[in-house]
């Protein structure tokens, strides 16, 4: 209750909204978020298959105030979740390839209802290696639906023009950002 109004608050980042775990408790959070519809609430989930089962009776198409993002790592992953994201009553949508290890075709899953497309690579010691050529081709797909597109990290590993560099943690944002290649970056909340 402490936060002000107009704020952006990053939902569960270090666990997912969906969770199992999280069935116990998570009227209570609908209701905090209801309550405070005055804070948008941005929550990321792998877990879209079990949203229809974990919203509040009042959903309707959602909430103004909530953002619920979708990840796919890969095709196979794109091709399970994006049908049912797709579908389900959001508000406000956001795709999240990140930790992106392989090419994705989004090309059926973009249109004006996806606010943002997000790629990122892998961060950590043990992290796979991204490829600059998949986050270009996640870029051109976006550009050619004209939705928004953010490069958010390079990964502690990052393949381009056949080489791989190993990107220091601290790096990794700073980057990305440098390659410059966001589109319609105004409309990203952070």
């Amino acid at each position: 209750y402490k936060i002000k109004a107009g704020e952006v608050l990053y939902t569960c980042f270090t666990s997912d909204f969906f969770v199992e775990d999280a069935d116990e408790w998570r009227k209570e959070a609908w209701d905090m978020i209801r309550e405070r519809s005055d804070v948008f609430f941005f929550m990321i989930t792998k877990r879209i298959d079990r949203f229809m089962d974990c919203i509040p009776e009042d959903w309707g198409e959602g909430y103004e105030n909530v953002q619920i993002c979708c990840t796919v790592e890969n095709q196979d992953r794109a091709d399970h979740r994006l049908p049912i994201y797709k579908k389900a009553p959001i508000r406000h949508k956001q795709i999240v390839c990140e930790p992106l290890l392989g090419k994705i075709d989004l090309s059926e899953y973009l249109d004006d209802s996806i606010e943002l497309l997000l790629a990122g690579g892998e961060s950590g010691t043990k992290a796979r290696t991204c490829d600059y050529e998949w986050i270009l081709d996640l870029r051109r797909q976006a550009m050619e639906k004209d939705v928004p597109f953010f490069f958010k990290q390079t990964g502690s590993f990052l393949k381009k023009d056949g080489k791989i560099y190993r990107i220091a943690r601290k790096e990794q944002h700073r980057q990305a950002k440098k390659a410059g290649i966001n589109y319609k970056r105004e409309h990203l909340l952070f």
